[in-house]
């Protein structure tokens, strides 16, 4: 089994730090880059899925959630299974693109570190929000990726469509997870994945804000511990050869 890590915004595998030693029993695990590297979403999973044979297990928070929508999207049939951690099926509305674009126009300017850590009261629980170590981390996390990719994949999420409608077509195993509390994407757009998908299961963490693998490593890892011993492994153990899992293209 290959589980595929797709960090959010801006992120890398700091994401995912407690995930990655306790996923590894399951069997491989890799931190995916390739938001870093490509410029829009249908590129980024193509390139996934050309970097990464077989079936895959996505685990993706907020852009990688979206990420694992568009890679589900281009191939039914290489998607084992999916986990989608405070993220959305949504398209961006008028006044979240209003939103981006200021925000673009701050990170040109030179006011990206000003900008982030405004971000901060959104991203975290106001608990969370409170603990310096994890502000400090998370801050830096999204300087190392820079004002660069910051903008540009601001844009790649602009872009992206509604996938609400192909929803109902997903016939792999899905876990939506969110924070109760997430500023970012609230508990209502993970709640509308879970109803529309078959067989869904969701998850809502208290105390947790947008980041839910920082801010609830635990939890998250116990959630995602039963559900690929559960669901997941059934799954594979019924994926052989050339089977094809999943409806063709929507």
């Amino acid at each position: 089994m290959t589980i595929l890590l797709l960090p959010g915004l801006a992120s890398d595998g700091t994401l995912w730090r407690a995930q990655v030693p306790a996923l590894r029993r399951h069997g491989r695990v890799h931190v995916s880059d390739v938001h870093a590297r490509c410029t829009a979403l249908p590129e980024m999973a193509a390139t996934l899925l050309a970097e990464h044979d077989g079936p895959l297990v996505l685990v993706g928070t907020s852009m990688g959630g979206i990420l694992a929508l568009e890679v589900w999207q281009q191939a039914p049939q290489r998607v084992l299974a999916m986990a989608l951690l405070g993220s959305t099926a949504r398209a961006d509305p008028p006044e979240m693109i209003k939103l981006r674009c200021n925000a673009i126009e701050l990170i040109e300017q030179g006011r990206m570190d000003e900008l982030l850590r405004a971000n901060v009261p959104f991203a975290l629980h106001p608990r969370h929000a409170r603990d310096p170590a994890l502000v400090a981390d998370y801050l830096a996390m999204v300087q190392r990726a820079g004002a660069d990719q910051l903008v540009r994949q601001n844009r790649a999420i602009m872009a992206r469509p509604d996938r609400r409608p192909q929803l109902p077509l997903v016939r792999c195993p899905v876990l939506v997870a969110c924070g109760a509390d997430d500023l970012l994407t609230p508990p209502e757009q993970s709640e509308e994945i879970a109803h529309a998908v078959p067989g869904a299961r969701l998850e809502v963490l208290h105390e947790c804000g947008h980041l839910l693998t920082l801010e609830q490593p635990e939890r998250v890892n116990a959630l995602l511990d039963q559900w690929l011993t559960g669901p997941v492994a059934a799954a594979c153990a019924q994926t052989g050869p050339g089977s094809h899992r999943g409806p063709p293209h929507p």
